[in-house]
């Protein structure tokens, strides 16, 4: 009944229900493997990086799920752009599975995986077909609202800058917000029928950009979560973890400069809360299973005035900067006498009122006089810190301009996936999707169990919202993709249609 309320006022909304077929309740069979991926030449190892797959079926069709430990599905890192396409092509082959019924998930992990990462995935996607059981399924909801933050910085004069290592943050008291996170962990339980657990996946939005103390090799939270929920559930049970709506969300305390990082410690509280949620989700053996894949037609940006109007404010903060009596030799130990001792930091406050008794002020006015120095100096560093945040950005606006030129052409071509496995629903999008994106199409679902995953089959680049395009260049998002503003109620209304049909 709500779906079809739903498909009622969907109606009235412009957004038109779309639906793929019968649905019809079948036993499921499922398997799992996973294949180490890691590149063991590119230095220390900290933890493995893996290929995971999911094979699952309802004696008409088959659906591939792969989660793999590596930045993205093409274009960057180090899974080159013949990856997807060679998986599918061989899987199809091979197994008869069609390229739209496998999706492939990247962890987002800047991990460094192996040169044959394809053979591979496709041996791991080949052994999970092998060796599928009877299933049952259930679906549910964990909660983790301690290992990640909004890494976007909304400042007084209402621009948003984002906490990135590429650049500082701006001072404290410019800073006046930040943005939402989504500590929703969507949790998908594949059980044998006597109830022992298969497979595991868990849904979350967050950057696994933490690192190890080791500087080591690492699948960062997300992995090290995994095998967490791995070796407390036993019985070869396979945890998937699934990129959510993570564009511009960091792990929490990303810029800690006094302590190591330490992913280890963020994945163990992810695995907790999804253990959590594990353990209080029923299966059931007869459940439908439905896959729907299109390609949808967005809008490619076009930054040419914004990239005349970020020469601009370079132009402005350059001939912004003065110069200045001090140098990092005399700045240092200035500021450091001047803030802890404010009223008398050239000497010893009694030479002061010697001073005030003989009616000289010689100290306050040399204090003075370093005041404005320090001012002057600390001022051009605030600058300096604008210039690489606009410099850095501008040079990912030039990049994807490039693209965009090249391209010959306004629309951008994506692949969207519809799943559903039970009562389980995910809508997936190739880009670094934002997390009010996640937190809209979540909200606008007549499904309880919805769940968005980015960074699958493909990667273009960040997807912002539409408000967070029209940010200047102060952050990476907003530079760092090649779509217009236009694209994000394209795209919502889209997922809305397939979610409506699942």
């Amino acid at each position: 009944m709500r779906a079809i309320l739903y498909g009622l006022s969907a109606l009235f909304l412009g957004v038109a229900p779309i639906f793929f077929g019968q649905i019809c309740h079948a036993q499921l069979t499922a398997g799992t493997a996973k294949i180490d991926i890691t590149d063991r030449s590119a230095g220390p190892v900290n933890d493995p990086l893996y290929a995971k797959a999911l094979v699952i079926s309802d004696g008409e069709k088959t659906v591939v799920i792969v989660s793999v430990d590596a930045v993205a599905i093409g274009e960057i890192g180090h899974l080159k752009n013949d990856y997807l396409p060679n998986v599918r092509s061989q899987i199809q082959k091979e197994l008869g599975i069609p390229p739209t019924n496998i999706m492939i998930n990247a962890s987002h992990c800047h991990g460094v995986v192996c040169s044959d990462p394809d053979k591979r995935t496709i041996e791991a996607i080949k052994q999970a077909a092998a060796n599928r059981v009877p299933v049952k399924v259930g679906v549910g909801e964990g909660y983790e609202d301690r290992i990640s933050e909004n890494r976007r910085i909304h400042l007084k004069n209402g621009r948003v800058a984002d906490s990135r290592h590429a650049y500082s943050l701006p001072p404290d008291e410019e800073i006046v917000n930040v943005g939402p996170i989504d500590p929703e962990i969507g949790v998908l339980r594949v059980d044998r029928l006597d109830g022992t657990p298969l497979a595991i996946l868990f849904n979350f939005a967050c950057h696994p950009i933490q690192g190890v103390p080791s500087m080591g090799n690492t699948a960062d939270l997300s992995g090290l979560a995994a095998t967490a929920i791995e070796e407390t559930l036993g019985n070869d049970c396979l945890a998937l973890f699934v990129q959510g709506c993570g564009g511009d969300i960091n792990p929490v305390l990303y810029k800690d400069v006094e302590n190591p990082h330490d992913a280890q410690t963020l994945g163990n509280q992810l695995a907790l809360s999804t253990l959590k949620a594990i353990k209080a989700i029923s299966t059931i053996a007869e459940a439908p299973l439905q896959v729907h894949n299109e390609t949808l037609k967005l809008p490619r940006a076009n930054f040419s005035q914004r990239i005349v109007r970020m020469k601009t404010e370079r132009e402005r903060l350059l001939s912004s900067l003065h110069g200045t009596s001090l140098n990092l030799k005399t700045f240092l130990p200035l500021v450091v006498k001047y803030n802890v001792s404010g009223q008398f930091p050239s000497y010893y406050s009694h030479r002061y009122l010697h001073e005030n008794q003989l009616g000289r002020k010689d100290l306050q006015k040399h204090d003075a006089l370093n005041r404005r120095n320090l001012a002057s100096y600390i001022q051009n560093i605030h600058t300096m810190e604008q210039l690489t945040r606009v410099q850095t950005n501008l040079r990912l606006l030039h990049l994807h301009q490039t693209d965009f030129v090249d391209a010959g052409e306004r629309d951008l071509e994506v692949e969207l996936i519809g799943l559903r496995i039970g009562d389980f629903r995910m809508v997936t999008f190739p880009g670094e999707l934002t997390v009010q994106i996640g937190l809209n199409i979540k909200e606008a679902s007549p499904h309880e169990h919805t769940f968005v995953a980015g960074y699958t089959n493909g990667y273009i680049y960040y997807a912002p919202t539409t408000e967070q395009l029209q940010n200047p260049g102060n952050a990476q998002e907003d530079c760092d993709t090649l779509l217009a503003p236009e694209w994000q109620p394209i795209f919502e209304q889209k997922a809305a249609e397939i979610l409506m049909g699942l």
